[in-house]
């Protein structure tokens, strides 16, 4: 490997934990301030943090991995995450913030949960830090399975080695600096990933005998006659199984939590256009690079075994060393910003909603961030395992930790922020029924193989039984007067 690489990701790792020891300074001294960053972020960090630590090794691996192998088809997985996102902006991140503060300062979901349903408390914390902790494990595991493929196929090193290596860098910065560090590291690698989604794709269009749009359409025409369309051979429940994933959002752990942490309501309007406008220009030079790289590729008479490391091929390929470390450093960056912030989310439900609920309820702050720096090592450590066969796919442990997520939290925060009449017991059916849907749908093997296969994915189902399931029940439940009307406008 050329030196230039290696001094490229040199300096990223330098930078990552320089902010490391940086929030270590500044907000790691109670667990407020570990867990949430003392509810002080800045829009823009905000936003980026979200967009960042949302698409992880998928961004660069998974989605033009589907592109180059399926087409143009595959980018209904974008859209409907385009609009889920935003709908996540209009409807949960406003309420979420000024209500997690009112609900007694709520750290973390589970304990938000909580505080919003007294007369279910303690079952909803532990069935909610339940869930948060195994789908996170999956979901951690799969961008440490994108970084073993980076080490192997880049570094031609160990699949195990690189697993092992990506958590160890994510863990120095996670473990000393908390979420602040999370934040920060993410708004700098988000900015490193959409700088990368315009450069690639603009240079794989024209790079070699590229003549651009023109000839890279008329080379994969030749390849497939339907490979550049959106709707051919689409089915309804091809497109139903894509553009779902958008509902996905409106649950994940790691996501909302950016939204808790915004410094005031009155900024997150700011934080949504930052953060969709990232988004767009990200997910277009996603599908980009899926596209011209297939293009790229068959004009040049290549062969690309797994398509999930088509960037990773074409950044050695075209550019001079020093830009192919910088390419790399995205790579890592869409990964870690992803990990980083899974870890802290599962950590922070495993320090206060099992340790300080059932272990040690007077624990101290100090007490509190070393169970947390604990807890992150501890789950690393699992999600490592589970990452262990280098045949896994990075796209497919991603849909399912995110259909868990979407079906066992989705409903279940919608209509916990928008509807009054809801009951304790319905949250509990709600979170319950949500996830033994995903879980027996996957295990039953009715999930769809994306656009391609012949089942449906299986946030679909779980989504609507959770929704159900969380209406019949607080309707057939008595109302205990839960919900705590806003006194004042919120700042």
């Amino acid at each position: 490997m050329a030196i230039g690489v290696w001094i490229s990701l040199t300096l990223y790792f330098v930078l990552m934990l320089g902010i490391g020891f940086y929030a270590y300074r500044k907000a790691t001294g109670s667990s407020e301030e570990y867990i949430l960053g003392g509810r002080n972020l800045p829009p823009a960090v905000a936003a980026l943090s979200a967009g960042a630590s949302d698409m992880s090794g998928w961004l660069l691996l998974g989605l033009p991995g589907a592109l180059y192998a399926a087409g143009l088809i595959e980018a209904w997985i974008g859209i409907g995450l385009f609009v889920g996102a935003l709908l996540n902006w209009i409807i949960v991140a406003p309420r979420l913030r000024e209500q997690t503060e009112r609900y007694d300062n709520a750290l973390t979901i589970p304990e938000f949960l909580a505080n919003r349903f007294p007369s279910r408390a303690v079952l909803l914390r532990v069935v909610s830090a339940v869930v948060v902790v195994l789908f996170f494990s999956v979901y951690t595991a799969s961008g440490l399975v994108a970084g073993g493929k980076l080490f192997m196929t880049a570094f031609d090193g160990s699949y195990q080695m690189g697993v092992w290596l990506t958590l160890g860098i994510v863990l120095a910065y996670t473990v000393v600096g908390g979420f602040l560090a999370v934040c920060l590291t993410d708004f700098v690698q988000g900015c490193i990933m959409m700088l990368a989604l315009i450069i690639m794709p603009v240079i794989v269009l024209f790079a070699g005998q590229g003549g651009g749009f023109s000839q890279a359409s008329d080379t994969l025409s030749a390849v497939d006659p339907n490979y550049l369309s959106l709707t051919s051979g689409l089915t309804f429940v091809g497109f139903l199984s894509a553009v779902t994933w958008g509902l996905g959002y409106f649950g994940q752990p790691h996501i909302i939590v950016r939204f808790m942490a915004v410094r005031s309501v009155r900024e997150v309007a700011t934080a949504r256009r930052i953060g969709m406008s990232w988004m767009a220009i990200s997910l277009l030079g996603a599908i980009g690079l899926g596209i011209f790289g297939r293009a790229y590729v068959v004009r040049n008479d290549m062969t690309i075994e797994d398509p999930e490391t088509i960037f990773i091929v074409l950044a050695e390929l075209l550019f001079n060393p020093l830009i192919t470390g910088f390419l790399f450093a995205a790579l890592l960056a869409a990964i870690m910003s992803t990990v980083s912030s899974q870890l802290l989310v599962s950590s922070s439900s495993l320090t206060e909603d099992f340790y300080r609920l059932f272990l040690n309820k007077k624990a101290s702050e100090k007490t509190l961030v070393l169970v947390s720096r604990i807890a992150v090592v501890a789950v690393g450590a699992v999600a490592a395992f589970i990452a262990g066969d280098p045949d896994s796919q990075v796209l497919g442990l991603v849909a399912n930790a995110w259909a868990g997520f979407g079906a066992a939290f989705g409903p279940l925060m919608i209509l916990a922020l928008t509807w009054p009449r809801m009951t304790g017991a319905g949250a509990v059916a709600g979170l319950v029924v949500g996830t033994a849907t995903v879980i027996i749908w996957i295990a039953l093997g009715l999930n769809a193989s994306f656009l391609g296969g012949p089942g449906v994915y299986e946030i679909i189902p779980g989504f609507i039984a959770a929704f159900a399931a969380i209406v019949f029940v607080s309707r057939a439940t008595q109302d205990t007067g839960e919900f705590r009307p806003l006194a004042q406008p919120a700042e």
